[in-house]
């Protein structure tokens, strides 16, 4: 375990290093004077974003508006860059799909070095034509947004790692759905990287005598590492960045029926596939004469850390202590705050849980490793999709901005791009097309409370769309990723970026969502 340990140490290392700079004096940046020069074409604001990328659990995980509220280097930047800039995330994606399928050796030694390469290919190119503009965006979505989104998933994975669930527990279908449905109802509470983390070791475990196991991982994702985060803004990120603009804390409870819906359609199914595969396979349980182990919870210490998380990412979006410059991006004191609890969460469950516990939980680093490698490439390479994406009726997919005018249109939109870019920012994207196309010139603190009640179901759609939509790809939510990586360790087989479209996304998501869409929107 010496390993996780100093895993461990390097992390901390690095995030307290980021997170001391946040408080360093404009005058002592080396940088500071460069970025003058982008700053100085900024509109003060005094509504940034506060959330960051799955800070909300998941969540992540993991992201956030990327610029969706803070100032941006240049205020015409999205309007001016073309549609082929976003090439490198195409290519980044594309890396992930194939590299595992057609250079598996080579990928999975080298996954952090494609990912670095794709992000150079963005970065350089992007600082040689837009300069300070660019420095500013790249230093933007790294300190705002990845930053906070790493250390959130860390520290969840950490905290998460530390609960064990021993006892004997047979995975029947009906044991499986109950599974599946606690962890959903839980999603919303703590998160859907909260609940995908603390759940999917025990489903594992109580599935592992089960020949077929890899559509019942790809179900735990759709249910609790996506739709079970969509009833209040604890649940996803998207719903934290409405609230944070004044959408009230409860008013995602009217989401509800939509993901009762999804829940009970998604479970059906998975009923009826467990239970033939179960029949079909003949799996042979643990002999039922052995002495059966109750069900037990150890390190139930873990849920105090759990419940700090939880308080910690809340206390960020209620508060508002005043704002600190880091290298020309401005950050919110609370969320500088929340970021320290986090990691101390995090060092306390290190500190005070068995390694042994850790070890009988099948704990590595692995799964939070590639997705801290794979999500920075991800992020950098995503950020003139994002810039286009803000520019709304003024960049180059204004074509797409323009056409959307009904809910079906803003649910199918909002998700289908919340599918493999940030759901967050296009979340807020279509919450801003939708107040200025029904409400325009009116302030928003007028305009959302009207947009929550009058306007109802495009908020509604939006906001579905935007989480529901994010177990469309592995890239759609940070906790997709993980739970992958977690199965495949454990021994499941998962499909490919694409086999995972084409086999489940297609064949049993998008079903799904028609029948919602008609239903609702």
């Amino acid at each position: 375990m010496k390993p996780l340990g100093n895993a461990a140490v390097v992390f901390v290392v690095t995030v307290l290093t980021l997170s001391v700079s946040a408080f360093a004096s404009d005058k002592t940046s080396t940088i500071q004077p460069v970025l003058q020069m982008a700053t100085a074409d900024q509109t003060a604001e005094t509504d940034h974003v506060k959330a960051t990328p799955h800070e909300a659990g998941n969540d992540d995980a993991a992201h956030d508006a990327s610029g969706g509220g803070h100032g941006q280097g240049h205020p015409n930047l999205g309007e001016t860059l073309p549609l082929w800039s976003c090439i490198p995330f195409a290519l980044m994606l594309l890396s992930i799909a194939l590299c595992p399928l057609l250079m598996p050796e080579i990928w999975h030694h080298h996954f952090g070095k494609i990912s670095g390469f794709w992000a150079a290919s963005l970065a350089l190119p992007f600082l040689i034509a837009f300069r300070a503009n660019a420095l500013y965006e790249i230093l933007h979505i790294v300190l705002a947004d990845y930053v906070p989104f790493i250390i959130l998933l860390w520290s969840l994975y950490t905290v998460s790692g530390g609960i064990l669930l021993r006892g004997s527990l047979r995975g029947t279908p009906l044991v499986n759905v109950a599974m599946l449905l606690i962890g959903t109802l839980l999603a919303s509470w703590m998160g859907t990287t909260g609940a995908a983390m603390l759940l999917i070791r025990p489903f594992l475990r109580a599935n592992d005598y089960r020949k077929n196991r890899t559509f019942m991982v790809v179900f735990f994702i759709f249910l609790v590492a996506n739709v079970g985060g969509s009833l209040t803004p604890l649940g996803d990120p998207p719903l934290f960045l409405g609230f944070l603009h004044g959408v009230s804390f409860f008013w995602t409870f009217k989401i509800m029926p939509h993901m009762l819906a999804v829940a009970i359609l998604l479970l059906g199914i998975y009923f009826v596939l467990d239970t033939y595969h179960y029949r079909k396979e003949g799996a042979t349980a643990p002999a039922e004469s052995e002495v059966k182990e109750p069900l037990k919870l150890d390190g139930v210490h873990n849920f105090i850390f759990l419940a700090g998380v939880i308080g910690a990412v809340l206390m960020s979006g209620v508060v508002d202590w005043g704002e600190v410059n880091t290298f020309g991006v401005h950050r919110a004191v609370q969320d500088w705050v929340r970021d320290g609890l986090l990691i101390i969460m995090g060092i306390l469950s290190l500190v005070s849980t068995p390694r042994s516990l850790r070890e009988d939980n099948d704990f590595t680093w692995f799964p939070i490793i590639e997705v801290a490698y794979l999500f920075i490439g991800i992020f950098i390479t995503m950020i003139p999709c994002l810039l286009i994406l803000k520019a709304g009726p003024q960049g180059a997919l204004a074509f797409l901005i323009n056409a959307v005018t009904q809910p079906t249109h803003y649910f199918w939109v909002t998700g289908a791009l919340s599918s493999f870019l940030d759901n967050a920012p296009t979340y807020l994207t279509f919450f801003n097309t939708a107040l200025g196309s029904y409400y325009p010139g009116m302030p928003e603190a007028d305009a959302v409370p009207l947009l929550m009640t009058d306007k109802a179901i495009y908020l509604k759609a939006i906001s579905a769309g935007a989480v529901f939509f994010g177990a469309c790809s592995y890239i759609g939510n940070a906790p997709n990723f993980m739970v992958r990586s977690i199965s495949e360790e454990a021994g499941t087989p998962m499909p490919s970026f694409f086999g995972y479209i084409l086999k489940y996304t297609l064949i049993y998501l998008i079903p799904v969502y028609v029948v919602i869409t008609l239903i609702f929107f």
